[in-house]
């Protein structure tokens, strides 16, 4: 008996090591196989892509795939003049722990591309995406973790100019034939806006987060223009149902429902919490954003709502606002005329 135990304690880290071998060769065929399935739909729905040799590694706690030089180029006639977008590193892992859950790591260097506009290089000193994987059906969630993502931006001008943000984390439930709405939520810190603008609350956002849905869902395989038309008659909204802005002097807390107007012009209503109105109004003011009778008049308004002065050093009130016919309103004091959405003709 007792040499039998022995025997037992003796093969188990064999077992465990054929276990291993054998969770690492079924991974990395699943990895394989699952790749090859998406690039195989990218090609039929009329993409073009590419990539360097694929190399398989990871043993022994997880099976990993490294995709090098990964291209993507397609997606006309619903992104008018199609969409490019290149990866250095594209790294899919399977974890031996966590075999239900894919793990995507884009490493390097990507470039985005719109249309004929320039190209957009961005890098991240973590950009990780983390995908459940179902037996059944495609994937109805994902989540994305993005850390010091610098991306360089052209300007009007033919130069170029850096978005930064510290921290990127978001979560979007995708849309299924149960359930057409897309959930998501998305959240930010110490976002660093482009310097070739000189904005009226400071070059820096210290946080943003927004949560909410899109309900109904765009056709495919129609222009954009269609696309939003359709949409819009369907009865298509976003749903902001938490959204919470800290810029400079202004701190904001809103939820409202926004939909597209027979125009296509963004329109809607909700309700906001600001604290620092009466420093905010002023910065807009001076930069040119808002007139000074606005600004004014706005200040009024808000001190009335809040009940405090206009000079008082406490600012902070609760209010509703409307968008219509590209009009910022509040309390039915209109704030400033948003420029108007130019979509590309059919």
């Amino acid at each position: 008996m007792r040499r039998r135990l022995w025997v037992l304690i003796a093969a188990l880290p064999v077992l465990l090591l054929v276990g291993d071998v054998v969770f690492w060769r079924f991974a990395e065929a699943r990895l394989q196989t699952g790749f090859q399935s998406w690039l195989a739909q990218r090609r039929d729905a009329g993409w073009k892509t590419g990539s360097g040799p694929v190399a398989s590694g990871g043993w022994p706690l997880a099976a990993t795939l490294t995709v090098p030089g990964l291209t993507l180029q397609g997606g006309d006639p619903d992104i008018p003049g199609g969409v490019g977008w290149s990866a250095d590193r594209l790294v899919l892992r399977l974890d031996l722990w966590h075999p239900t859950e894919l793990d995507i790591v884009l490493e390097g260097e990507q470039r985005l591309r719109f249309s004929a506009l320039p190209d957009i290089p961005c890098s991240a000193d973590r950009l990780e995406a983390t995908v459940p994987l179902r037996a059944d059906e495609g994937p109805h969630e994902i989540d994305l973790q993005v850390r010091n993502l610098r991306a360089i931006l052209p300007d009007d001008a033919g130069a170029s100019t850096t978005l930064t943000i510290g921290l990127l984390q978001a979560h979007v439930g995708l849309a299924t034939s149960t359930d057409p709405a897309a959930a998501f939520s998305i959240s930010a810190e110490a976002i660093g806006l482009p310097q070739a603008i000189r904005w009226a609350l400071g070059p820096t956002l210290s946080s943003f987060t927004f949560d909410g849905s899109l309900n109904g869902r765009p056709p495919l395989g129609h222009g954009l223009t269609e696309a939003a038309t359709a949409w819009r008659d369907g009865g298509g909204s976003l749903e902001v149902r938490h959204l919470t802005l800290g810029w400079g002097p202004l701190g904001l807390t809103a939820s409202a429902t926004m939909a597209l107007d027979d125009q296509l012009q963004p329109m809607g209503a909700g309700t906001s919490h600001v604290v620092g109105y009466a420093a905010t109004l002023d910065a807009l003011s001076s930069k040119g954003v808002l007139t000074r009778s606005a600004a004014t008049a706005a200040k009024a308004v808000l001190s009335l709502l809040a009940g405090t002065p206009d000079d008082s050093d406490t600012s902070d009130v609760e209010v509703p606002f409307t968008l219509q016919y590209r009009t910022l309103s509040m309390r039915q004091v209109p704030l400033v005329r948003l420029p108007e959405l130019d979509w590309p003709a059919q």
